[in-house]
């Protein structure tokens, strides 16, 4: 299988603080690849670093079978689309408007798009399920729609590659589960990459062909769910009690957060 993302001896620093330390990885094309990990862990940073943000201290970064920076701006904006955590709302465009920004790499002459790139802001809308909202603004719609344009945004960049950076954070069960059912669709579908940071173990089990599980800017574990969510493992890196069992759904890993009231019980 083909490498999307090739990850060799990655090393970070913010000052004299390590952020990322010899990280080396390999994201194979049409996986789901979520990556887990407490606080502080250097998440953020990897993800940065990955949308080529983050100019990186030390080591190599391959996006397709090419070095990082070997690609030009609008080039690599063809290949990489980014849903960053936090993206402002409260600017006054449309949901047909914020999604069209998604052609800019494509874009022509003076910046304005034609009706192809008007057909494919559709079919990312239509795709997302936003398209009934298409005249609305941004800041009239729930969080977890907001989530969707900017992911119908970043489907109109015909990436190859998609990051989300915790796109499930503070939104409802239903709609973490509809955003997560779409990055399925996503990648079984269209054949895209996609590269998640999550919280949420019980989440990423369910829906990841892999996992990484960072700590302290370091990789602990990677592999398939059942081989890396177990007790010992996530005690040890998240420093909390917990219990893992098997889902009900299958033959999944399913992780119990242990409270101290119940410590005794264990």
């Amino acid at each position: 299988m083909t490498s999307a993302i090739e990850i060799i001896n990655l090393n970070h620093s913010y000052g004299s603080r390590a952020v990322l330390q010899d990280l080396a990885f390999t994201v194979s094309s049409g996986d789901f690849f979520i990556i887990i990990g407490p606080n502080g862990s250097g998440k953020t940073t990897l993800m940065r670093a990955m949308a080529g943000i983050l100019k990186i201290s030390q080591g190599q970064l391959n996006i397709l079978g090419r070095p990082l920076f070997e690609y030009k701006r609008k080039k690599f904006a063809r290949m990489v689309a980014l849903v960053p955590q936090g993206l402002p709302v409260d600017f006054p465009f449309t949901v047909t408007e914020c999604v069209l920004m998604g052609r800019a790499p494509y874009n022509r002459a003076l910046g304005i798009e034609n009706a192809q790139d008007h057909a494919i802001a559709q079919q990312a809308m239509q795709f997302t399920e936003v398209d009934h909202l298409a005249t609305r603004k941004l800041h009239q719609l729930s969080g977890g729609e907001q989530q969707r344009v900017f992911i119908a945004r970043a489907i109109c960049q015909q990436p190859q590659i998609l990051l989300l950076d915790e796109p499930t954070a503070s939104l409802d069960l239903a709609h973490q589960v509809r955003i997560m059912d779409l990055m399925e669709r996503l990648k079984t579908e269209k054949g895209v990459t996609v590269v998640m940071v999550s919280h949420d173990i019980n989440l990423a089990a369910m829906y990841a062909d892999q996992l990484l599980l960072l700590r302290d800017g370091q990789v602990v574990r990677m592999g398939a769910p059942h081989q890396i969510l177990d007790f010992k493992t996530l005690e040890e890196t998240y420093g909390c009690k917990l219990l893992v069992d098997s889902s009900p759904l299958g033959d999944l890993p399913r992780v119990t957060l242990v409270p101290r009231k119940y410590l005794n019980n264990r």
